[in-house]
């Protein structure tokens, strides 16, 4: 027997399975320690040309300001590159990826883009950020914000080699006075480092420039509403507590399948390959939350130590357990070395040794240019006793 995770069908169903997960699973609403804040908002999204901006992070803000969570008297877009484009050059470029699914430009499309404005310059010099800070405090004077009270927003669609030089930028030029009520938050993506080596340089340089609350260390695949549902199916859930063990699970298969290739990334996926890219991030992140023990409440910080313990009881991987390959044409890509090696589909099957998964496998695949697109948690059951179906 074998389930595939999906999601609920509706809003209203989501909302009602995840109010009454945190009523009956949870003490209290006060866990999630959430406050509403109003006033000034800039949000700086750097590296505002690439593709990460346009195809997730754009769309990502603009289907927030659609559902009103990004309210136009009070929120203003700046975009920041190297890319020497003008406002509307740059809502040029996002424009087709907001749209999709539209009928033409909505009225709402048209508002969102007047929210954007552009700067340009470099990532290691002040001028550029001097700039930016200048176009930022020009917004916030003209929503009658007085200084040092507005909020600022800094989300890094930048490969890691440039963090330390931005952060740096942003401590220097760009900071609000946070002292009389405002703050500035910084907001970095994977690739965090290319190790663990890499990853505790950068984090130790990230924290002499900043303070760990105005660090957000984010995987955008946990935002994906399958991944969200997985608390819900796992701890509010009668009819699978009692099943979610190794005495009824015979594996589980987390996949992430594309059908097409690097499209423009391959200087910066070659770099990488599909282990950092998918499984190291995004697949662990989702193997944690089908793993993982309830949480003492849904504040971060309890949801983080379940994770951590998951990881800490997994065992080291097999070489027999993996497999690597490259799909055909990776190469013809003329930022990619003709003579790389850089996977592009990897299977691992990762062990955790502990009394709710010993003896289950974990498979994690991921692959481009694969037949078919596909993300997807499979959880295979045993065979029921004596089946009489075979």
């Amino acid at each position: 027997m074998s389930m595939a995770s999906t999601a609920s069908s509706s809003p209203s169903s989501r909302n009602n399975s995840f109010t009454s997960f945190r009523g009956e699973s949870f003490p209290d609403d006060r866990d999630l320690d959430l406050t509403s804040e109003t006033g000034c908002l800039s949000i700086i999204v750097l590296g505002a040309s690439g593709d990460l901006a346009k195809k997730k992070t754009f769309p990502a803000l603009y289907h927030l300001f659609k559902q009103g969570f990004l309210p136009s008297n009070e929120v203003h877009i700046f975009g920041y590159a190297r890319t020497k484009i003008s406002d509307d050059g740059l809502r040029d470029r996002i424009r087709g990826y907001l749209s999709q699914g539209e009928n033409g430009e909505s009225e709402q499309l048209l508002k969102f883009l007047q929210l954007i404005k552009y700067v340009s310059g470099s990532y290691d010099q002040e001028e550029g950020f001097l700039l930016l800070n200048k176009e930022i405090s020009q917004h916030e004077s003209s929503r009658n914000s007085v200084a040092g009270t507005s909020r600022r927003l800094f989300y890094l669609a930048l490969p890691p080699s440039v963090y330390p030089s931005v952060c740096k930028m942003i401590r220097q030029c760009c900071m609000n006075q946070s002292h009389l009520g405002g703050w500035t938050r910084i907001v970095v993506e994977k690739p965090f480092g290319k190790d663990l080596s890499s990853a505790e340089d950068l984090s130790s340089q990230l924290g002499e420039l900043f303070d760990e609350s105005q660090l957000y260390r984010i995987d955008h695949y946990l935002g994906k509403e399958l991944v969200q549902n997985l608390l819900v199916l796992r701890f509010a859930n009668r009819f699978f507590l009692p099943l979610w063990n190794r005495d009824n699970i015979h594996n589980i298969q987390i996949v992430f399948r594309e059908d097409f290739g690097t499209e423009g990334r391959g200087g910066y996926f070659d770099e990488y390959g599909i282990i950092r890219d998918i499984i190291q991030n995004h697949l662990l992140q989702v193997l944690c939350l089908v793993a993982m023990e309830k949480p003492v409440s849904l504040k971060p910080e309890h949801i983080r130590d379940e994770k951590v313990k998951v990881l800490q009881s997994v065992l080291p991987i097999s070489s027999e357990e993996v497999v690597l390959g490259q799909y055909e044409g990776y190469k013809d890509d003329p930022t990619v070395s003709k003579s790389s090696n850089t996977p592009t589909f990897a299977t691992v099957v990762l062990r955790i040794h502990n009394e709710r998964w010993e003896g289950v496998p974990f498979i994690l695949k991921a692959g481009k240019a694969l037949n078919s697109r596909k993300a997807e948690i499979r959880v295979q059951f045993k065979d029921v006793p004596g089946d009489i179906f075979k």
